[in-house]
């Protein structure tokens, strides 16, 4: 009963996508492109987050929307309803061992209007707001629908193109307090079968979006090259 409470929520939630007839997103600024990913300067933005432990990414999500949709439609101390926006995002903190819950923080963006001032969720939701300064992150698009099974392998396939060029140790290697491992952006409603746009998203945690996102070392070899020159 519970598992189809959550199906049928995670329904009703997502297809506000189709109701929508454009939706809000983070603005951002591509600062380099190649045919299999993308690295972005994110501006500031807000968000509200379900985070819940759990083994599986899509058992995770559909907790986290559960709650999400419930925000939206009023379930905050203003009773305000707040429009749909995208992606839907789902953080990932993989776990350290085969049989261990993972980290997962779903995500809503809130819209401009509500960025500065939240409305505060329900206790019972267990949400909580997060601000995220401006950042840099690296992203790979993928179609099809985002599963326990494919998410991980797309993941991977951006940290194989990220290896080859100037980012290629500009992600962290360890694990860091409060920061996903990758994310994965969800643009599309369940209902839609064909053409879905999904996304991995990985901060470059060692980049500067005051320096256009280059790799620490790379940023500070031009600074020294423009100072030998002048």
């Amino acid at each position: 009963m519970a598992v189809a409470s959550s199906i049928l929520f995670l329904a009703l939630f997502l297809a506000l996508f189709v109701a929508a007839p454009a939706l809000d997103s983070p603005q951002y600024t591509v600062v380099h492109s190649e045919s299999d990913f993308e690295v972005r300067r994110y501006r500031p933005s807000a968000w509200m987050t379900s985070q819940q432990e759990d083994l599986s990414f899509t058992s995770a999500t559909l907790k986290g929307f559960h709650r999400l949709f419930q925000f939206i439609q009023g379930a905050n101390l203003n009773s305000s309803r707040i429009p749909m926006t995208a992606p839907v995002l789902t953080g990932i903190v993989p776990s350290t061992g085969p049989f261990c819950s993972s980290t997962f923080r779903v995500r809503f963006f809130l819209p401009p209007q509500f960025e500065k001032s939240p409305p505060v969720a329900l206790p019972e939701l267990s949400l909580a707001p997060e601000f995220w300064p401006e950042r840099c992150i690296a992203t790979r698009s993928f179609s099809g629908f985002a599963k326990d099974e494919n998410i991980a392998v797309e993941a991977a396939k951006l940290a194989a193109s990220l290896s080859k060029t100037l980012w290629s140790n500009a992600t962290s290697k360890e694990t860091i307090s409060g920061v996903d491992s990758y994310s994965i952006a969800q643009y599309d409603s369940p209902f839609k079968i064909f053409s879905r746009h999904n996304e991995v998203w990985v901060p470059l945690a060692k980049c500067s979006a005051a320096k256009n996102c280059l790799p620490e070392r790379v940023a500070d070899d031009n600074t020294e090259e423009r100072r030998t020159s002048s």
